[in-house]
């Protein structure tokens, strides 16, 4: 072999060690575990040396592996997408074919397939919410305030990672969402905005600064706004306090007849595997689809969660029939023909 080609597996690393300059950790994650199962298929395949022996029977071979062994659409989908990125990289630095991405058929999914269910309702935020605001023993702590920030807000896992301490200004009640390498935003400085919390949740978040929060710096020297005692959260570990902050039995009675004080779901190794725990997604979908139920448009909504509007309204507005006929409803209950035939005879009297 050449210095000229790579294998699947070095072509994978040097892909990566590319996108680690371009794009947030977690989606260079994204990218590494997708095409991680591309690299071990390929190895198992004699034919396939070097990323040039690719072609369209062969990556349509590996598309028909993918649905034989039942993963589902969008993680084919997701698979594909990847897979066409290492194959534009490969083709771009000479060591694949140039039409083969071309080959990489994307797969189309119905609207059903792109979207999940899952989100955290507003109805069993409210009482948890509602609990941790009362509690002497719980007020203030990080479960509580990540849980009223995610919620409010509607921001990602890493928006909420980024921020500093200097980014939250308590008399105005504003957080500042920024893009500093190396923790970032997804979309970079084009995420980058303002937003106000209410008292209630500004009240929260300066308690936990100054009885909860623990005084550290990060690795750059930087003052992270969440802490732990190592100094910034990884983004696995904000996705377990919102597993643990969620968990209905923190303020009922557990719903799946456990006992909390002996249930593992209750521990960070074991949180998301509760049943009505919810991830930071979980958490944002049903911060975005209440927001919309609350009268926000689809505009004010994305500019405060950092996404475009068509995204929202495709991918996040999980409005029941009920919310949606709420929505229209200020403007359909007095529709009437007869008065409107009533109004313009009034207008032109």
């Amino acid at each position: 072999m050449s210095d000229r080609e790579l294998t699947p597996a070095d072509a994978l690393k040097r892909f990566i060690a590319k996108r680690q300059n371009k794009n947030t950790d977690k989606t260079v994650r994204s990218y590494k575990n997708r095409l991680r199962q591309f690299v071990r298929w390929a190895h198992e395949h004699d034919e396939i040396e070097t990323m040039s022996d690719l072609d369209g029977w062969l990556v349509d071979e590996y598309e028909r592996f993918l649905d034989e062994r039942g993963d589902a659409p969008a993680t084919v989908q997701g698979k594909m997408v990847s897979l066409n990125e290492l194959a534009k990289y490969c083709v771009r630095i000479g060591v694949a074919e140039e039409g083969l991405p071309n080959s990489v058929e994307i797969p189309k999914l119905s609207k059903d397939e792109q979207t999940k269910d899952d989100k955290l309702e507003a109805d069993d935020a409210t009482r948890v919410i509602e609990f941790y605001r009362q509690s002497t023993s719980e007020y203030g702590t990080v479960h509580h305030v990540l849980l009223e920030v995610l919620w409010h807000i509607g921001a990602r896992t890493g928006c909420v990672r980024a921020l500093d301490l200097g980014d939250w200004y308590p008399e105005e009640r504003k957080l500042k969402f920024r893009h500093r390498p190396p923790t970032r935003l997804k979309d970079g400085s084009e995420h980058e905005r303002n937003v106000v919390l209410p008292e209630p949740i500004a009240d929260a978040l300066n308690f936990y600064i100054e009885r909860e929060r623990a005084e550290k710096k990060d690795d750059n020297g930087r003052t992270p706004l969440f802490t732990t005692r190592f100094g910034r959260p990884a983004g696995s570990t904000i996705q377990t306090w919102a597993y643990q902050a969620t968990q209905p039995c923190v303020a009922i009675a557990c719903p799946h007849n456990r006992q909390r004080d002996k249930c593992e779901f209750t521990t960070k190794s074991h949180a998301s595997k509760c049943p009505s725990g919810r991830s930071p997604h979980a958490i944002r979908t049903g911060s975005i689809t209440w927001q919309l139920n609350r009268g926000l448009s689809y505009v004010k909504v994305a500019q405060r969660v950092a996404s475009k509007p068509e995204t929202i309204r495709r991918y996040y507005d999980k409005a029941d029939l009920d919310d949606a006929l709420d929505r229209r409803r200020p403007d359909t209950e007095n529709l009437d023909i007869l008065t409107d035939s009533d109004e313009e005879d009034d207008d032109s009297a």
